[in-house]
């Protein structure tokens, strides 16, 4: 008889990617991870969103930055019984948050009136578009319950956590483990 195994969702919010790119790193030992594991979503097969069974582990990249964003964090939040912030975006805001050092307002306004790419000269405003917000660490969104800093984490480290998560196991982070060296 065999168990069941673990699904596992990821989804990538704003940032650079590179912790789904530091994922690949894990190389051949993904082949073991998936014997332990399912893969139900992830930013590579352009399924956004966990499915609405849930999963058991779900991981987000990337700081919260819109309300499309934020729309997703808390879904896979809902849909996740543990959750994962990934990356030093998602973990305290990382890179993106610079830009809540200028005005939002002045960067759309360069980007749609006065830039040759406008639209009808005037920012838009359409329902449909993900409303820009300042950009916030992923545990001021939805409580998280494991956090992986780095940029991006090593590949040993994501290794360790999700093995750690679908054996069951709390995973605990040494510096070893963090070190990008």
């Amino acid at each position: 008889m065999t168990s069941k195994k673990v699904t596992v969702a990821s989804d990538w919010l704003a940032g650079c990617a590179g912790c789904h790119m530091s994922f690949l790193d894990i190389d051949e030992r993904l082949v073991n991870l998936i014997q332990l594991a399912t893969l139900t979503a992830t930013p590579i097969t352009d399924l956004k969103h966990p499915s609405e069974q849930g999963v058991d582990v779900g991981i987000l990249e990337g700081a919260v930055n819109n309300s499309a964003g934020e729309a997703v964090a808390k879904r896979m939040r809902e849909r996740s019984k543990i959750l994962i912030a990934l990356g030093d975006c998602a973990v305290f805001g990382g890179i993106p948050t610079m830009r809540n050092r200028g005005c939002r307002g002045d960067a759309l306004k360069r980007a749609y009136i006065e830039s040759e790419s406008t639209v009808d000269g005037r920012v838009p405003d359409d329902p449909e578009l993900a409303q820009m917000q300042e950009a916030r660490p992923l545990d001021q969104v939805v409580a998280v319950d494991v956090y992986l800093p780095g940029c991006p984490p090593p590949a040993d480290a994501i290794f360790h956590v999700l093995t750690s998560l679908v054996e069951g196991k709390k995973p605990q982070l040494t510096g070893k483990l963090l070190d990008w060296h």
